[in-house]
């Protein structure tokens, strides 16, 4: 393939996949789920000068817990860092956020149009099929559904997919040339950069660590500087956020991450009087140790990488064991090995609450190419049996278009209504609330079960409702001066409903009868109730 012809391939993978990502956008109005709104506000609150801060405080297991609450006590910043670009110059909006989020979106599928080149190189393909293979794929990848919703929102996924990518395809150029101190140091960009933005990275760096000690034909002085140097340089490149962390949260790691093993519950990570514990954990015993692992494999596997890409995605999982060998997919590979297994299994309970789906874009991107090979195969052997003499591999990629936009067509929509539904929700909680006369300042204390939309939304103070007994939640409101509670009843299972249990402290909590402005604020507010909390 030509510069030439390789510019202009990657271009138009780019131009459409950032159409469409700018129209999926332009759908969705509402930072959802909770932390897409986490980065942009923290992001809000850098630009106006008061640093990485947070107003909310959804977790209880890092101290310091105090107002403002210094942020990224377990994720990391670099999504912030991004979407403060476009806000510093079109204003601090959510919309202005979504912009570098739909341009790193786009740019991780002109990175698996890439990453199908060198595998079509590998496999030693014809140079019609190989450049349908790439493009294909690239195509595909505009239009995955997975990989559109995440690159809509402003949060890590898009960034993340794109450095996994562009690190698994360094890694496949180093190993072919092991002394190019260049590669190294572009991968050591790349490793640490990631680490500023998912706690996976290590599974990254792991990958690396793995296929290069492993490389053969490499003498073991080589090896361990192909290794060491890219090390050095990502510790370098993530030293002064260890500092930062250090300073503040006592630990250059977040060590709350590593806690999160511990969960039995998803709203383990609100807890206040009864955190997680290895005794507690350990009491539950094997049968449901063993059934929490059991749902977070068949939630990692279906509901984040099949379900919303079928029938390419089922199409690339089947297809894997066969189709994923050639030496440009072995990095890829061995990263989504790791990254599957290692959530799936030490965190089972986080991962249903989204730990693996935002760390999952770049094991989309390996499941089209393997997609995209199996019927590349699949259409050529047809086509000696049946003595075609005219090329048709383009049939492949053209299904898998077609299945990913009707995809698309039939659920993007579905998103930004929700999102719709959101953003009404949330704007009319401020109104219903001093209409009450349960009006909030930017000093007010407020729990809740969204705190970061909460505080978002009304422009105040807000910490987490933890999933526990009313005194529980009694000790967390006297500790923080809270007077008022908002509730969704979408989060805490056992909140509202505890205050009907019969519990003599039940009577500190005084339910606020919001106030609607107009019918269609009546139906925004449907599922929301605020409570005074009146006991000293």
């Amino acid at each position: 393939m030509s510069r030439r012809e390789a510019l202009l391939s990657a271009g138009g993978v780019f131009l459409v996949a950032l159409a469409v990502r700018a129209w999926a956008a332009s759908l969705i109005v509402f930072p959802k789920p909770e932390d897409t709104a986490y980065y942009v506000a923290v992001a809000r609150n850098l630009l106006d000068g008061r640093g990485l801060v947070s107003d909310a405080i959804w977790s209880f297991g890092t101290p310091p817990l105090s107002f403002p609450r210094p942020a990224f006590e377990v994720w990391l910043p670099l999504p912030t860092w991004l979407a403060a670009i476009p806000m510093a110059v079109l204003g601090p909006t959510f919309r202005s956020a979504q912009l570098m989020a739909v341009v790193v979106g786009a740019l991780v599928a002109v990175l698996a149009w890439r990453l199908a080149a060198d595998v079509a190189a590998d496999r030693g393909l014809p140079i019609g099929r190989a450049r349908t293979l790439a493009l294909g794929t690239g195509l595909t990848a505009a239009v995955f559904l997975p990989l559109i919703l995440h690159s809509t929102l402003p949060d890590s996924t898009a960034p993340f997919a794109a450095l996994v990518l562009g690190a698994c395809l360094l890694m496949t150029r180093l190993l072919r040339d092991p002394t190019s101190t260049a590669l190294m140091i572009g991968l050591g960009l790349l490793l640490g950069l990631a680490a500023l933005t998912r706690n996976e990275a290590i599974w990254l760096a792991l990958t690396w660590a793995v296929i290069a000690w492993a490389n053969p034909g490499v003498r073991r002085p080589e090896r361990l500087r192909s290794i060491a140097v890219p090390a050095v340089v990502a510790a370098l490149v993530f030293a002064p956020w260890a500092v930062r962390d250090w300073l503040t949260f006592g630990s250059p790691l977040p060590g709350q991450a590593a806690a999160n093993a511990l969960s039995l519950e998803g709203s383990d990570i609100f807890a206040w009087s009864d955190p997680p514990t290895l005794a507690r954990y350990l009491a539950a015993g094997p049968a449901r140790l063993l059934e929490l692992r059991l749902i977070g494999i068949g939630h990692d596997l279906f509901d984040v990488l099949l379900f919303l890409g079928v029938p390419v995605s089922i199409v690339g999982l089947l297809a894997l064991p066969w189709l994923g060998r050639p030496a440009a997919l072995r990095p890829l590979l061995v990263y989504s090995i790791l990254a599957f297994a290692t959530t799936s299994l030490l965190f089972p309970v986080s991962t249903t609450w989204g730990t693996f789906l935002h760390a999952a874009g770049a094991i989309h991107v390996l499941l089209i190419v393997s997609a995209l090979l199996a019927l590349d195969a699949g259409i050529a052997r047809v086509g000696r049996r049946r003595g075609w003499t005219r090329p048709v591999a383009w049939l492949g990629p053209a299904f898998a278009v077609a299945a990913s936009l009707l995809f698309v067509a039939v659920l993007l929509p579905t998103f930004g209504t929700g999102s719709e539904d959101s953003a009404r929700r949330y704007e009319a909680l401020p109104t219903a609330l001093a209409a009450a006369g349960a009006r909030v300042t930017p000093e007010t204390v407020v729990l809740a079960d969204n705190p970061i939309w909460v505080a978002d939304s009304l422009g105040a103070r807000a910490i987490a409702v933890p999933d526990e007994p009313i005194a529980s939640v009694l000790s967390l409101a006297r500790r923080f001066d809270a007077r008022l509670m908002v509730l969704s009843g979408d989060v805490v299972d056992a909140w509202p409903d505890v205050l009907e249990s019969g519990d003599p402290q039940s009577d500190c909590f005084r339910q606020v009868a919001l106030e609607p402005a107009d019918p269609a604020t009546a139906t925004a507010l449907e599922g929301l109730s605020a409570w005074r909390i009146e006991c000293p």
